[in-house]
């Protein structure tokens, strides 16, 4: 893919998916690049565990690029992907509470470039956030992490606005109560996607992507 920086980021969801439609598939990274972080996010936040929730991003990603033709544009495109990987996320959720008893806390990855203490705030922060049962945690993360507005959030998980609302802040509650000092400014920092993984994410879904164009092409 050949486009520019700036050029790439003058482009909006829509036009990418329409020039990705019209057979420029290597466009369908800039898609990936941009929406790393929040699906990232959104499928931690349902899982609580890395390298699912990286399988769950690849799959959502390649799914959408199977069914680039049904988006409609009735929502946004980010809603709209967000949503397929929110379902990928719920999906093996189930299929893993049938299979074993889900760990009440996972080990953190601390960043070792990081200020000892901005690790353990950080850490704090995401130990919390994943001790919210999975109906409270994805509704925190697409509000308050990814900010989604309300009926985005209801949209991507398939409930109502209402819930939502009663979702959120029966979510705030519980981290307020434990994060009264340190939930402000380092919640943005939490559930950090970095560099070299958006790459690692990026080159795997457009390797499958590729092989995908192939085999319609033939």
């Amino acid at each position: 893919m050949n486009v520019p920086a700036e050029a790439a980021s003058a482009l909006s969801d829509e036009h990418i998916v329409a020039r990705v439609l019209s057979g420029e598939v290597p466009l369908f990274e800039l898609l990936v690049r941009r929406h790393n972080q929040r699906l990232y996010r959104a499928t931690k936040a349902i899982l609580r565990d890395e390298g699912e929730a990286e399988e769950a991003m690849q799959e959502a990603y390649v799914r959408a690029f199977v069914k680039l033709d049904q988006f409609a544009g009735e929502a946004k495109f980010s809603t709209w992907l967000t949503k397929i990987a929110v379902h990928e996320a719920l999906g093996r959720l189930r299929r893993r509470k049938r299979q074993e008893e889900i760990p009440d806390t996972m080990k953190s990855h601390d960043n070792p470039e990081r200020a000892a203490h901005d690790v353990e705030v950080r850490a704090a922060i995401e130990d919390a956030v994943e001790k919210l049962s999975p109906i409270y945690r994805a509704v925190f993360v697409l509000r308050e992490v990814e900010e989604l507005s309300g009926p985005e959030t209801a949209e991507c998980l398939g409930i109502t606005e209402e819930t939502v609302k009663t979702r959120l802040h029966r979510a705030r509650g519980f981290l307020r109560r434990r994060l009264e000092r340190i939930i402000g400014g380092s919640l943005s920092r939490s559930f950090s996607y970095g560099e070299r993984r958006c790459d690692a994410m990026t080159a795997a879904v457009m390797a499958r992507i590729q092989i995908l164009s192939v085999d319609r092409s033939q």
